[in-house]
């Protein structure tokens, strides 16, 4: 039975529901994959209500597509869900690193950079990438709190899937990841200096890497994406 630890999400349908799109995000869970609600409640140690609430959730999300009367199958990448998604996050993070350049207090700079930190011990270890990444969410979460905005971070989180999944293929690759802490140096920087423009700058260069390569990864992993999009 998998332990599902009782934490910020609050209900057992929450934590289920954060744990699958962790597993569907980081490819534990592979995209066609068939998702039973009694397998999945034995697996949790849970009724099934919470585990259709999750799912629900999941499917809101587009990373699951749900047959009626049949099954739950965990979706293949979508590119353009995923372009859509990209061009989101990039329109409103580039606005909150403006804002957070003219605002910021030290608590969100030392914050950043302990994430940054962090994160630059764990270049050499791709053995480690899924703490990583973790890090990586927390250094865009602390953008958007550091202008009180967390609420929108999780709406763009929620339409992030596709993406979130692609970039995780990008990931495993210390050249990748050292593009990444580059990137969060410069939006730092940027917002350490009181600088909107450099900051937006920053954002928009640091956010377009897994797009450039996004052809690439479909030829190297032709089972994950979805063949009838553009």
């Amino acid at each position: 039975m998998r332990a599902i630890a009782a934490g910020p999400h609050g209900t057992a349908a929450g934590r289920i529901y954060e744990n699958l799109r962790l597993r569907i995000i980081t490819v534990e869970i592979a995209p066609d994959t068939v998702l039973s609600r009694a397998t999945l409640a034995k697996e949790y140690g849970v009724s099934q209500t919470p585990v259709r609430e999750a799912l629900q959730r999941l499917e809101q999300d587009g990373l699951v597509e749900t047959f009626p009367q049949s099954r739950t199958v965990v979706t293949r990448i979508d590119p353009d869900a995923l372009t859509e998604s990209h061009f989101l996050r990039r329109a409103v993070e580039t606005e909150v690193v403006r804002h957070l350049a003219q605002s910021h207090t030290p608590e969100t700079l030392s914050e950043l950079d302990a994430l940054i930190a962090m994160q630059e011990t764990l270049i050499e270890n791709t053995e480690q990438v899924a703490m990583f990444y973790d890090l990586d969410e927390s250094f865009h979460r602390a953008l958007f709190g550091g202008i009180g905005y967390i609420g929108l971070h999780n709406m763009i989180r929620s339409r992030s899937g596709h993406l979130d999944r692609a970039r995780r293929l990008d990931m495993p690759r210390k050249e990748k990841m050292r593009e990444i802490v580059d990137g969060h140096i410069a939006i730092a920087e940027a917002v350490r200096a009181s600088d909107p423009e450099a900051a937006a700058v920053a954002m928009r260069e640091h956010l377009s890497g897994t797009l450039k390569r996004i052809e690439m990864l479909r030829q190297a992993n032709p089972d994950a994406f979805d063949t009838s999009s553009r």
